[in-house]
């Protein structure tokens, strides 16, 4: 039995059905999509962090130089490679197309660039699961990856045609900015400051938690880069007192996400200046962070995973994508995450583990009281406020987080809101 949920102005259907595709999903078939490896690299600060003289292609090739040595398989069996990004022209396709080739996999093996922009890295993973199920291949590699120090600016904003902008409001506000839509968010379902000032301290805290206690280790794997240093030189001349500075670089590991900051309260928070509007809610301390950032996925099916001896770590069941009024595109996790449980006749209660992404704490907030989902069980290490969220690769990066939150026989659900009006979610089974 199934009955219309409304959310915002957005009907969606419930089900209430309980447990129904349990039982299914339990089930160890040959042609069961798995993950057999799930890795990334630490998240960095965009424009002054580890990453910020690299660009994401030399980002991607060094976390899949590592990622092979992680799982050691004849990378000619890999079917398809998918890599979600968002700010690199053509979403990146010659350059990452490029850094997959650098990195050992067969130039024999094809390329997809997806931009569904936060949703990207997830996509990818959509898109090679898909492709699993359909029998197209047997084994594929999905990727998310974006430098913002280097592609993130004027450049990314959306240009819209007069003509398109003035078909309908939903068009025009394909343009709005997303600190905008955030505090429309905030103020249309009344989503005060302390709430989210409250959200975010605890997303902050949770990922100190989670990094004292060494949680990350396992996902991130280490790559080392070049960063370029300054060093002030003296003039040899002795008319000129001017001092003048050289560029030098040294080699660094990078190990480590740099966004969790120690100590963070709500009332630390509360100095912060709102950022988009002088009387709003949404600040730097209750937004995602600005960062770059990899992580990859590796897909096949439970039959090839057995041939190869590889441990099966989790299983793909299913994604849905949904619309939503682009002026409250927050909103997105509501909508999708309801969808997609009623697709897969389970309940909120079913699920252990949800990873949404906190683009920002408003819209979060909402997604999450709106399904009356328990706040214990949502970003249980920190979410994107305090770890970051580089466009492309946060999907990637979520599930990657997801896997090591579940227990054996638990599911988890990796969701987010779109730039434009979208939402996605996605379903997994931990093994």
């Amino acid at each position: 039995m199934q009955r219309l949920l409304q959310i915002g102005n957005h009907l969606t259907v419930e089900s209430d059905n309980n447990n129904k595709g349990d039982s299914t999903y339990k089930k160890q078939n040959d042609d069961d999509v798995v993950i057999v490896g799930a890795y990334r690299t630490a998240l960095t600060k965009a424009g002054k962090g580890s990453f910020k003289d690299i660009n994401s292609d030399e980002i991607l090739y060094k976390l899949l130089i590592e990622f092979f040595k992680k799982i050691k398989i004849d990378t000619s069996i890999i079917g398809d490679v998918a890599v979600g990004n968002v700010l690199n022209p053509g979403a990146g396709v010659n350059e990452h197309r490029a850094a997959v080739i650098a990195s050992g996999i067969p130039s024999t093996v094809p390329f997809i660039a997806l931009n569904r922009q936060c949703s990207s890295g997830l996509m990818a993973v959509n898109d090679i699961a898909n492709k699993i199920l359909t029998g197209q291949i047997t084994c594929g590699l999905a990727c998310g990856v974006e430098s913002m120090s280097n592609n993130y600016g004027p450049q990314a904003a959306p240009k819209i045609s007069k003509i398109i902008q003035n078909s309908s409001n939903d068009a025009k506000n394909c343009l709005l900015p997303m600190g905008n839509t955030s505090e429309n968010v905030n103020e249309r379902y009344n989503i005060d400051r302390l709430q989210q000032d409250e959200f975010a301290a605890n997303s902050y805290q949770k990922a100190e938690k989670a990094v004292l206690s060494g949680l990350f280790k396992d996902e991130i794997l280490p790559i080392e880069v070049k960063i370029e240093i300054e060093e002030e030189e003296e003039e040899e001349d002795d008319d000129n007192d001017n001092d003048t500075k050289s560029s030098k670089f040294k080699t660094i590991k990078v190990d480590q996400d740099e966004g969790p900051r120690k100590n963070v309260t709500a009332s630390s928070l509360n100095k912060i200046k709102p950022a988009f509007k002088k009387d709003g809610a949404s600040h730097a301390g209750n937004s995602s962070q600005v960062s770059d950032g990899a992580a990859a996925i590796l897909l096949m099916t439970r039959k090839l995973a057995k041939s190869l001896n590889l441990k099966i770590i989790g299983k793909y069941i299913a994604t849905t994508n949904v619309g939503v009024p682009p002026d409250i595109m927050g909103i997105g996790p509501a909508v999708a995450i309801p969808k997609l449980l009623s697709m897969c006749e389970l309940s909120i209660n079913d699920i252990s583990v949800f990873e949404i992404n906190e683009a920002f704490a408003g819209q979060a907030l909402y997604s999450i009281k709106s399904n009356q989902i328990d706040l214990s069980k949502v970003n249980p290490r920190g979410g994107a406020i305090a770890l970051g969220h580089p466009l492309g690769c946060t999907g990637a990066r979520q599930l990657c987080t997801l896997m090591r939150e579940l227990n054996s026989g638990e599911y988890g659900v990796v969701s987010m809101c779109i730039g434009g009006g979208q939402g996605a979610a996605s379903l997994f089974l931990k093994e």
